[in-house]
């Protein structure tokens, strides 16, 4: 994800922060300094943020450790204003699978307000519900209902929030996934109209969070519709069989001379008959800028690269190729090069499936 930060790894995962997300702490800051005008009371703020998010971490981590039982990877976690973002390669094709994977993450924060309120109810800091608030009161009780608060807001039945998949889940074990995707996207949607109808008469907060539902119900149906039209297709169907290679030692001049002449964005890099690089346009363009068009394609090529088999079904290999920071998978067969999988083949694939169909 663009303008995010690595901040380190937990359990194998990278964890990043987006850069909106100091707005926020400054937001927080200055709020709380106007109403104590005081540092300290700053301070406390920014803390009380730092520690929540501490908890979206745990959350996120319930999704990313249940999800890796079954044998799927997260990419990394991004902390955004709003929350937390596990991303997964892909989500579970069973539904009680996917079922357990949702409900981890709620089932962290019940765990974490659990034994928040059991060390306030044995050190007699616990003063009840009618005193208490996220902004008044002592510490660690804030924290507390704060976690209860993200249970619930996570368990509304609205994609992307974990109360949607849930219904997904349930509905796919008695109906087609797709017909379950759309049926949990409406509800979504429906879920997203009445934020926003709120959010004008009450609270204008309301009209952000409906933004983001509808938007997330969107993607799911539409990523569904996706995964529906791409299964049971294999690789070679798809795959591009008339391009260019690159050799490494080659100039960039040579790569300038080729994307001039054809259409092709990115080149394999080729050496005997193996693949060793891609050769990306983002690569080309620095490397001009920084070593020249002299220098050798090796010199500036990606070495750390994703490849497809012609075996393969498109849908793990279209996976991989949504995940890596590329647009190109090399397709090779027992380590040779035949062919190239893009995003735009992919596209055009789904285009004339649609066309077709309708």
């Amino acid at each position: 994800m663009k303008w995010s930060w690595r901040l380190g790894t937990i359990a194998g995962i990278e964890l990043k922060v987006h850069a909106t997300f100091v707005l926020l702490l400054v937001w927080v800051g200055w709020a709380h300094w106007t109403q104590g005008r005081s540092i300290s009371a700053a301070l406390e703020g920014v803390l009380f943020i730092l520690v929540l998010f501490a908890c979206v971490v745990l959350h996120e981590l319930g999704h990313a450790l249940t999800a890796r039982r079954y044998g799927i990877k997260t990419r990394d976690i991004v902390l955004l204003p709003i929350g937390g973002v596990a991303r997964l390669e892909r989500i579970p094709e069973e539904p009680i699978r996917e079922l357990l994977v949702a409900i981890a993450g709620p089932a962290v924060n019940v765990v974490i307000a659990t034994v928040l309120f059991l060390l306030l109810s044995a050190t007699g800091t616990w003063e009840g519900l009618s005193a208490m608030t996220m902004a008044e009161g002592p510490f660690f009780a804030r924290v507390m209902i704060a976690n209860v608060v993200l249970v619930l807001f996570n368990l509304l039945p609205a994609f992307p929030m974990d109360g949607g998949r849930m219904l997904r889940a349930a509905l796919a074990m008695r109906m087609d996934y797709l017909q379950a995707t759309q049926i949990a996207a409406n509800v979504g949607q429906g879920m997203a109209f009445l934020f926003g109808l709120v959010g004008l008469l009450w609270n204008p907060f309301l009209l952000f969070i409906a933004f983001f539902v509808w938007i997330g119900a969107a993607q799911e149906s539409s990523l569904a519709q996706m995964k529906m039209a791409l299964g049971g297709i294999p690789v070679k169907r798809l795959m591009i069989t008339d391009f260019r290679a690159l050799h490494p030692e080659e100039t960039l001049q040579r790569a300038i001379e080729l994307t001039l002449a054809t259409t092709q964005r990115d080149f394999p890099v080729v050496e005997g008959d193996r693949v060793v690089g891609v050769l990306t346009q983002q690569k080309l363009i620095r490397g001009l800028t920084e070593v020249g068009r002299d220098a050798p394609v090796a010199s500036v090529m990606e070495r750390d690269f994703q490849l497809a088999e012609l075996s393969e079904m498109i849908e793990p290999a279209f996976v991989r190729l949504q995940s890596c920071n590329c647009s190109t998978l090399p397709v090779t067969d027992a380590g040779r090069l035949v062919g190239l999988l893009t995003l735009e083949n992919v596209g055009e694939f789904l285009s004339i499936q649609s066309a077709l169909k309708g």
